[in-house]
């Protein structure tokens, strides 16, 4: 098997621990050894990547709330006009790109179109197509006049990324349709959204009932769910009937806070701040100051930061990445979340690292295989010019991976 030895480089293990000086030996597709300071490994038949002393290596980054199927849309409607061809063409350019980011592994979050993300995921595991490690979502789920219901009487066709579902035996069939595509995980959107008037973001649209139909269905089938929670309702929906990543959760009150902490071994929060983030601050200009005291962005985000300290102290493992894609939020920029959690949430850099690293790896059910560098580990290595621990933002720039390998292959190889 082919190896490849990484050497002088400051290795950033991802288990929390500080970085140490070291070398890192990958074999076929996994890491076999890694060296702390005063110890080498031997470089027979491996190729040497060397690191000058400066370089960081870490675990590649996992995106807990991916969109690879969006193309930096401005609206929901523009999603839904793209054919499926081209939106088939759209995903599989992003998974090219969230490699080059450094994003080796995704957890969808919805797919813009039913089947998008299963060949998408189907075609990176058979090597055809670069991309990050997959797991394929369905489209939203959401109600009448829920987010994504973008129609009106007068026009009654409109689409969004969503596919609009009344009734719990409704919902039971077209979870059992979506499923039987390919799908890993069923997206409900139980909460409404800032940008639904009728809506709103504390709001919950979905019924009990309704998730209870679904929640049936993808138990049944061994499958996962992941939920648009925002509302305290939706959360307390989300964690009753096994919903295993909770995304937002911006207005979770206390005894939401306490049926998570209650179920913080099988559960996650992923916050997906960023647009909140973004928006609060004026969007690069998509926003006037009445509209964002209109729409409520820096209370949201000021809630957001709360709750989120909250979880953390009651152990509650958090997520990073979440909802790139948009315009606000253009595919690319998904390590920014790092920075929005330590200037806005009180993250350390570490506990905001580990959001994309360790704990993305124990959401996708891949604990002891990914997330960190570690001995027997998948060799899914980024190699970084910079300290990402001393300014998250050097991830930013694509100049600053030097190297990008996943599964113990090099996407992008270091110059030399």
């Amino acid at each position: 098997m082919p190896k490849t030895l990484f050497t002088r480089v400051r290795i950033l293990d991802c288990s929390g621990e500080n970085p140490f000086e070291g070398d890192l030996m990958v074999e076929g597709n996994r890491i076999v050894a890694v060296a702390r300071p005063g110890r080498t490994l031997p470089r027979d038949g491996a190729e040497v990547i060397d690191g000058g002393g400066t370089a960081t290596l870490m675990a590649g980054l996992i995106e807990s709330h991916a969109h690879l199927s969006i193309n930096n849309a401005a609206t929901l409607t523009e999603i839904g006009a793209i054919p499926p061809e081209e939106t088939t063409l759209i995903a599989m350019h992003n998974a090219r790109l969230y490699l080059d980011c450094g994003i080796t592994s995704c957890i969808s979050a919805a797919a813009a179109k039913p089947r998008i993300d299963v060949v998408i995921r189907n075609e990176i595991n058979a090597g055809k197509i670069p991309g990050p490690r997959l797991l394929a979502a369905t489209p939203w789920l959401t109600v009448t006049a829920g987010l994504g219901d973008m129609r009106t009487l007068h026009m009654p066709d409109v689409t969004s990324m969503a596919i609009v579902v009344d009734g719990p035996e409704n919902y039971r069939r077209v979870t059992r349709e979506l499923i039987r595509e390919g799908v890993d995980i069923v997206k409900l959107v139980i909460s409404g959204d800032s940008f639904v008037p009728h809506a709103p973001s504390h709001s919950t649209v979905m019924s009990e009932a309704e998730v209870a139909a679904a929640a049936e269905v993808v138990h049944a089938h061994g499958k996962r769910m992941s939920a648009h929670a925002r509302s305290a309702g939706a959360v307390k929906l989300a964690v009753k009937y096994g919903v295993k990543i909770v995304y937002h959760a911006n207005f979770a009150d206390e005894e939401a806070l306490d049926m998570l902490e209650a179920a913080k071994d099988w559960i996650f929060v992923s916050p997906n701040i960023g647009f909140t983030a973004t928006a609060s601050q004026g969007g690069n200009g998509a926003f006037t100051e009445q509209q964002i005291r209109q729409l409520g962005f820096r209370e949201e985000l000021q809630g957001a930061a709360a709750g989120l300290q909250a979880l953390k102290k009651r152990g509650v493992r958090i997520l990073g990445g979440g909802d790139y894609g948009f315009s606000l939020t253009p595919h690319g920029d998904n390590a920014l979340d790092l920075d929005h959690l330590v200037r806005f949430c009180g993250f350390t850099p570490m506990e905001a690292l580990l959001s994309m690293t360790k704990h993305g790896a124990a959401a996708m059910d891949m604990p002891n295989e990914l997330g960190q560098l570690r001995e027997g580990f998948l060799a899914d290595v980024v190699m970084v010019n910079g300290d990402p621990l001393t300014n998250p933002k050097v991830l930013l720039d694509r100049q600053n991976i030097l190297a990008v390998m996943k599964d113990g292959k090099f996407h992008k190889r270091p110059s030399t």
